[in-house]
């Protein structure tokens, strides 16, 4: 992923850019289904859901004020034959379903659909962080950079409606409504 600092003047050309980049980065990450990731996240892939230990935190990201989409399918395999999708009451597709594929397809980290809502279904009673979801998406997070995009004074996080100031990587990704600004 291409690091692009953030210090120009949010109303200058290059700040628009990399408010753009960011926005971009955010949205895209990587869709694509990766075991490494899932792995470089600490979290061992699955074959199927299990719901052992099934909780949810949503999780909200801003850019200079507009909403910006979690996409549906992080930390799924939405190609795999055992992975079921169909739509949603607002027309994107979700995924879900998931008996048993051939090879490990969900991460216990996930989202099913883009309503920001992260789903913990594990088969053991392990708590996971937001740095993990991150490094499923593939987009950098940290107290200084969010994505491509450094600009440590207007990085801002809430947990349950607070002001969050402490390493984001550690936020508990269990139960909590997280708010990113930037």
């Amino acid at each position: 992923m291409e690091e692009l600092s953030a210090a120009a003047p949010p109303n200058s050309a290059a700040g628009r850019l990399a408010q753009v980049v960011l926005a971009a980065t955010l949205t895209l990450g990587s869709l694509a289904y990766s075991v490494g990731l899932t792995r470089a996240a600490g979290l061992a892939p699955e074959r199927k859901e299990s719901l052992t230990f099934h909780v949810h935190a949503h999780r909200d990201v801003y850019v200079n004020g507009k909403h910006v989409i979690v996409p549906a399918g992080i930390g799924i395999n939405i190609k795999d034959p055992g992975v079921h999708s169909g739509p949603n009451p607002d027309g994107s597709t979700g995924y879900g379903g998931i008996r048993l594929c051939a090879a490990p397809c969900i991460s216990p980290l996930h989202t099913h659909d883009d309503s920001g809502i992260l789903h913990t279904e594990s088969a053991t009673r392990v708590p996971n962080r937001l740095g993990q979801f991150f490094t499923e998406w593939h987009v950098r997070l940290g107290r200084n950079c969010v994505g491509g995009y450094c600009r440590p004074s207007n990085i801002q996080f809430y947990v349950n409606g607070k002001p969050y100031t402490g390493d984001p990587d550690t936020i508990d990704a269990v139960y909590t409504s997280i708010s990113s600004f930037f």
